[in-house]
């Protein structure tokens, strides 16, 4: 019953019950529910109905019952050791503080002598972190002061409190309200509250065989008015105060339509947040993988002057009083341990570069996954398949990948297919290869229990499946019906996954196919919460609660190592994963999950991409069209605009909703979706360098303002509007009928409308003219940009075509920017096949000279990529001459937009040249 309430929910669990006996009472509870869609909220706890959560939240502010042993600190080269001693409980607590490179520090609290192991986050963190000298500074009966770098951390005995302070400011404290809990293992006793030892939600026991286990703390930071990151949720970018209601969730789930300006759990879980002001911004990490919950309180300075006073006698500067903003923060999560980094920026590019210190950065991915994908659930066969290719040519709108959903299989099993429908997998995707196209199928981690299915006979075989409570392997439903999920925390499990890949053993599979990982929460359709129950069993004996948010990041880990495994690692892999956690970055896209058809989630869209992307995830993208619902034309339009500007790019639909392939509307819409794809497509050069940047320094692709404007308080709050890169602002529109927009140009340097080219100088707010045909971006005054604008069916057409660089003058005639080219598939560059070009212009006087030149970096690459055109925009007056190595350039001066266009600058992109503009 509990299985079909929920197909009634979802809809999307109706095949799975059609194969079941279930069928006839989920049709009849079908026809008689409305076709009303959304979210079921009985089917996901509250913190009321979460017990760790409960006990947690009603900690109340004030003097901590945990204080340091003085006798017990320790100060080594790199770190302080102590003890802390918790004065109801009596158990004492041993606290690591290591100080590492680039203005960061690493805090963890473990119980000295728990009666079981405590689980510590694996797989995310490198093997060694580089660390730094930590100098002792003073220390008193009641305090003890180190430094290192240019940071200062000081230690408060009793209560126990840690501060992290730059030029005197405090930045960062821990524990400042007392709220610090550590839940250490016990044996049961008769006085313990309902919900340590066994819960209950809805049907489903959690027996909890280990009792209670919380851990949290309380993490202020002073000064600040904004704080941002820990998705993925349904939110605003800068984040809310949870005070009287629900605080945010981070549980990997499974959430049916889900609603907006929510603090729910959603499909991914990154337990990392940023806080900012004006000259600082600075980042901590909660590496725990089990479920948490986070409030946040936005109050002014009590708190920090409380800090200030104890550190008025202490430090040699203190910081200035006076009434300030400040951002309270709550963590707990329901085991594990406190696994805390700090990160003290001052810039937010040094916060990004320090996240990606400690979690990775995004791999660089082919260049066939940054541009269109089109996706449905579900392309019916073969002819299917190759009439939408024959569709998207005839509309000359290009597309690199088409998507194959669940229906493409045999009977749910994954990693076969239904022989009937596609008889001939390998021929349908040469066929496509021909144009440079790619397939994705999706491979889901829930495996059907069936006879003669040879990756289910495999897994029981090997004994891979996790467990249930009681030692058996874990039997849930979802779309297959009966079905055992995979141990992905074993690595011997993962490597047997990425082996299953080999096109010897994924049959009708070709090098063209890629792959997608669905469901992977893991979500578990009679489960509690939709999900797997959490006292199920895991490699090591770990709980499923222990491990819960990871689980899905393991899965596409070893997805993306069978795609290397099968080209003997020669190709770059592409797997798009639901779920996601601290470090899914190294292992290719994800998106924002089912979304809908209305105008609400396109305009939530950017918020929740800009979060994703801020909390170190660059690669992410929402459904255009919006999964759930038909999608009308007007709505299309104007997601296609917004997509082509996102970092991932691609269309999906429900199998219930209407085709919204763009060929299949008429014009005006077809017209304005092809151009949004064809942009895309031209921007494709920015977007490949971009990734590349991102792979070195880890910062986000879809930026807020704030991030490239941080001492403007006016742009801390702005998610209307959002950067590519630092050079492009785009301003989509997303209301029905909506005609302009409103932009803030942030800075002192013009943003030129690319349309247009008119220069809008900032800052100022101003309204922009925004028809159904315009999406308002503009590009910064002061950047380069490479296009490519030849017209093509697939990026893989484009590789050897020639790039037209657009350059944007400051006010002081002065722009640059930066290309970078490889062969865009392989693994090649990281031999040193790859070129990295700087380009500038300077002006002096009545002269400006462009220069492109390789980068010190730059290695070396074979391509018959070249320059067609450089155009210039700003250039105040017609020039007398322009000129390369003393001969004639042919140009073209437009007096109305001052415009330079020079034809043919340079037939290769290998060597360094120089144009010299003379007015």
């Amino acid at each position: 019953k509990e299985l079909c309430s929920h197909v009634t929910q979802t809809q999307k669990n109706m095949i799975a019950c059609a194969t079941s006996w279930v069928a006839l009472l989920c049709a009849t509870l079908l026809a008689t529910t409305a076709v009303v869609m959304a979210v079921d909220r009985g089917n996901f706890k509250t913190c009321e109905q979460s017990s760790f959560c409960r006990r947690n939240r009603r900690l109340q502010p004030g003097s901590s019952v945990f204080s340091v042993l003085s006798d017990s600190i320790d100060a080594g080269d790199d770190a302080l050791s102590m003890t802390l001693l918790n004065s109801e409980t009596s158990i004492e607590f041993s606290l690591t503080l290591s100080s590492l490179k680039d203005n960061s520090a690493r805090v963890t609290i473990q119980e000295k002598q728990p009666m079981h192991p405590r689980y510590q986050v694996q797989d995310v963190l490198p093997e060694n972190l580089d660390t730094t000298k930590l100098d002792v500074e003073s220390s008193s009966d009641s305090m003890f002061s180190a430094k290192f770098g240019d940071n200062q951390v000081v230690v408060h005995f009793s209560p126990f409190q840690l501060d992290f302070i730059r030029n005197g400011d405090v930045v960062v404290s821990l524990n400042s309200r007392g709220l610090l809990n550590y839940e250490h293992y016990r044996p049961k006793r008769d006085t313990d509250e309902d919900g340590m030892w066994e819960e209950s939600f809805k049907t489903h026991k959690d027996t909890k065989p280990l009792g209670p286990s919380s851990v949290g703390i309380d993490i202020a930071f002073p000064g600040a008015g904004h704080v941002y990151g820990i998705p993925e949720h349904a939110d605003k970018l800068a984040l809310r105060d949870t005070s009287g209601g629900e605080p945010y969730r981070l549980y990997n789930l499974d959430v049916f339509e889900y609603e907006l300006d929510e603090t729910m759990a959603l499909y991914g879980s990154i337990p990392y947040m940023l806080a900012h002001k004006a000259g600082q911004t600075s980042g901590v990490l909660f590496l725990n993988s089990a479920e948490m919950w986070v409030d946040v309180s936005h109050t002014t300075s009590s708190v920090s002057s409380r800090i200030i006073n104890r550190l008025r006698s202490f430090l040699t500067k203190s910081a200035t009083e006076g009434t300030k903003p400040q951002v309270d923060t709550h963590w707990f999560a329901e085991s594990g341990i406190i696994d805390l980094f700090v990160l003290l920026g001052p810039s937010p590019h040094d916060v990004f570069r320090q996240y990606a210190a400690l979690t990775g950065t995004v791999e660089l991915p082919p260049l066939f996954s940054i541009a269109y994908h089109q996706c449905r659930w579900n392309y019916n066969d073969e002819e299917d398949v190759a009439m939408v290719d024959r569709r998207y040519d005839e509309a000359d709108i290009p597309v690199d990948v088409l998507w194959l959903d669940i229906e493409h299989t045999d009977g749910k099993r994954y990693m076969t297919w239904d022989t009937a429908k596609f008889p001939t997998p390998e021929n349908m995707q040469n066929a496509l290869a021909v144009k440079g196209r790619k397939m994705v199928n999706i491979v889901d981690p829930h495996i059907k229990r069936a006879n003669g299915y040879h990756i289910h006979e495999e897994a029981q075989k090997l004994d891979y499946y996790i467990k249930n409570k009681d030692n058996n392997p874990y039997d849930g439903w979802c779309w297959p019906g009966s079905s055992s999920w995979l141990d992905f925390m074993n690595p011997e499990i993962r490597s047997w996954w990425a082996d299953q890949f080999a096109l010897d053993k994924y049959k009708g599979t070709t090098l063209n196919m890629y792959f997608w990982n669905d469901m992977n929460e893991p979500s578990v359709f009679n489960g509690p919460e939709i999900t797997m129950h959490k006292d199920a069993k895991h490699f090591g004996g770990w709980e499923h609660r222990d491990v819960h948010n990871i689980y899905g990041m393991w899965q596409q880990a070893s997805t993306a190592e069978g795609i290397r495994r099968r080209s003997g690692g020669v190709e770059r892999p592409f797997v798009l994963s639901r779920a996601f956690f601290a470090g899914s970055q190294r292992y290719g896209a994800i998106w924002t999950g089912d979304n809908t058809a209305e105008w609400s989630h396109l305009e939530a869209s950017l918020p929740m991409l800009m979060s994703i992307g801020l909390a170190g995830l660059p690669f992410a993208g929402a459904d255009i069209g919006g999964f759930f619902k038909n999608v009308d034309a007007e709505l299309l339009a104007r997601w296609y605009q917004a997509g082509a500007y996102q970092p991932f790019m691609r269309a999906h639909g429900h199998i219930d909703t209407a085709r919204r392939e763009p060929y299949l509307f008429d014009e005006p819409f077809r017209g304005i979706v092809r151009n949004a794809v064809r942009t895309r497509y031209q921007l494709l050069p920015l977007w490949y360098t971009l990734f590349y940047q991102s792979s070195v320094t880890g910062a986000p692709l879809m930026r807020p303002l704030w991030v490239e404007y941080p001492n403007d308080p006016q742009t801390f709050a702005i998610e209307n509007v959002h950067l590519v890169g630092s050079d492009l602002l785009v301003a989509p529109a997303t209301a029905p009928g909506q005609s302009s927009v409103s932009v803030y140009f942030a800075g002192s340097e013009p943003w030129y409308d690319v349309e247009t080219l008119q220069p809008h100088v900032g800052p100022a707010t101003k309204t922009i003219s925004a028809p159904l045909r315009k999406v308002p971006v503009f590009q910064r005054g002061g950047s380069i940009i490479p296009k490519k604008m030849r017209v093509r069916r697939s990026s893989s057409l484009t590789h050897n075509d020639p790039f037209t660089l657009v350059a944007a003058l400051d006010t002081t005639g002065s722009a640059s920017g930066a290309l970078y080219m490889d062969d865009y598939h392989t693994y090649q560059y990281k031999s040193n096949k790859f070129l990295l070009v700087d380009m500038a212009i300077t002006a002096s006087g009545n002269t400006y000279t462009f220069t492109w030149k390789l980068n010190t970096a730059s290695g070396s690459l074979d391509t018959n990529e070249w320059v067609e055109r450089l155009v210039i925009v700003g250039v105040p007056s017609q020039p007398k001459s322009v000129t390369k190595n003393g001969n004639v350039l042919s140009f073209r001066y437009n007096s109305q937009t001052n415009s330079l266009d020079i034809k043919q600058p340079s037939k290769t992109v290998t060597e360094d040249f120089t144009i010299t503009i003379q007015l």
